[in-house]
This record gives structure tokens, C-alpha cells and sequence, in this order.
């Protein structure tokens, strides 16, 4: 028997947003689909990229395995929900000041998984960042640049609300 469509609070950037689906669908699917979020990125769908990796309640997590029955209720944050253009945050001015990308397709999950790492460890070694983001996956192989971007983030005087220098 095929579950049945049931409605769900999601609490996104700091927005709520009423979505109707069966319950284990992934999140990502209403990231993208419903709420038009384009930061999280379907790459895998098995959650062994990190392309989909959002933040719960400030915890990196892979949005592409992830029921929307278990995020509602939960405070989830996606890359569009850390700064704009004209304000980027901190770790996404990192990333621009350290040409930490070239496609852009493992950038979104390298940010997030980032912002999560330097919210509990704001001044990690080289060793430390490297295993933070070893689960992500770059495909275009600027792995030095998004350490050295972490790193930079940190140098700058990371705080866990996310203000740098």
C-alpha cells in the first residue's frame, strides 16, 4: 500500500512553508521543487556526494536521503539562507576570495558541510578541515581551494553565529 499525501510545516531559512507529500520523500524534493531553492543540488541521490547537504537545527545533513517527515518541525537552512549577493556570509566570501570553485555543482555542500564544522570547531588545523569535508565529493578536483577556503574562513575569526571579520 502506497503511503498517503499528508501536509507538513517546514521551517526554511527562517520562513514557514505549508508542503503536501508522502511522508518519506526527501526533503530535497521540496527544497527544489516546491520552494524553488536552488542551493541544494540532486547529485547521487544516495547521500554520498554531500551536493544536497542542508543544515538541520545546524547540523550538516544529506536533504536527498532525508524524509520530509522528519524535518518538519526542524530549523533547516540552505545556502540560500546564509547570505545574498550583496552580503555574502563569511564562509561564502571565503569561498569567492579563494576561487573555491569551478563548477559550482559540490559547492553548495562543501559550504554547508563548512558552516557546520566551524559552528563546533572555529579554528581547525588543515588535517581537521580536510576531515570534515572527506564525504563530499568535488568532481572538478578544487579540493585544495575549498580547504584553503576553510581555512581562511577561520583565520578570518570565525564565530558559531556565523560573523567573521
Amino acid at each position: 500500500m502506497r503511503p498517503v499525501a499528508r501536509a507538513f510545516t517546514l521551517t526554511v531559512n527562517g520562513a514557514e512553508h505549508r508542503v503536501e507529500g508522502e511522508p518519506d520523500t526527501p526533503l530535497l524534493f521540496f527544497l527544489r521543487n516546491d520552494l524553488a531553492l536552488n542551493g541544494p543540488k540532486f547529485g547521487c541521490g544516495l547521500g554520498e556526494c554531500g551536493a544536497c547537504t542542508v543544515l538541520l537545527d545546524g547540523v550538516a545533513a544529506r536533504s536527498c536521503v532525508y524524509p520530509v517527515r522528519l524535518a518538519a518541525g526542524r530549523a533547516i537552512v540552505t545556502l540560500e539562507g546564509l547570505g545574498t549577493p550583496e552580503a555574502p556570509h563569511p564562509i561564502q566570501q571565503a569561498f569567492i576570495d579563494a576561487q573555491a570553485a569551478q563548477c559550482g555543482y559540490c559547492i553548495n555542500g562543501m559550504v554547508m558541510t563548512a558552516k557546520a564544522f566551524l559552528d563546533v570547531k572555529p579554528a581547525p588545523s588543515e588535517t581537521e578541515v580536510r576531515e570534515a569535508l572527506r564525504y563530499n565529493l568535488c568532481r572538478c578536483g578544487t579540493h585544495v581551494e575549498i580547504v584553503r577556503a576553510v581555512m581562511l574562513a577561520a583565520e578570518r575569526g570565525w564565530r558559531p553565529d556565523g560573523a567573521g571579520q
